[in-house]
């Protein structure tokens, strides 16, 4: 399977996708069309993380005051369902392999 999970509003995974050839990927919106628990355990499985797959950048990581918690892979797996912003994007399947977030070494392998 081929998919991407980005947020349209989000300049840097508009410039990525924006970079790359889409048209074998399935897009999905994550504000639009919340990951699924199912989906979520499927990335797990690539990743063996849930932290790897957090955003301790949202905005919410912050006003939650989530820093000074001690967080579980439960609880990780929980906030992304939780909240659509905690999901670090975007998230490219490719097949077995998975890229989590946005550096540049990260999107030039596609």
């Amino acid at each position: 399977m081929k998919k991407i999970y980005y947020l349209k509003t989000c300049d840097t995974c508009r410039r990525i996708l924006k970079s790359m050839d889409t048209s074998d990927y399935i897009l999905q919106e994550i504000k639009t069309n919340p990951i699924t628990v199912k989906q979520l355990e499927e990335l797990y499985k690539l990743t063996n993380n849930y932290e790897v797959l957090f955003s301790k950048r949202a905005k919410k990581y912050k006003q939650m005051d989530l820093k000074s918690q001690h967080l579980t892979e439960e609880d990780f797996k929980q906030l992304i369902l939780e909240e659509y912003t905690f999901l670090k994007r975007p998230v490219i399947v490719n097949k077995k392999d998975v890229y989590v977030g946005n550096t540049q070494k990260k999107v030039s392998v596609f």
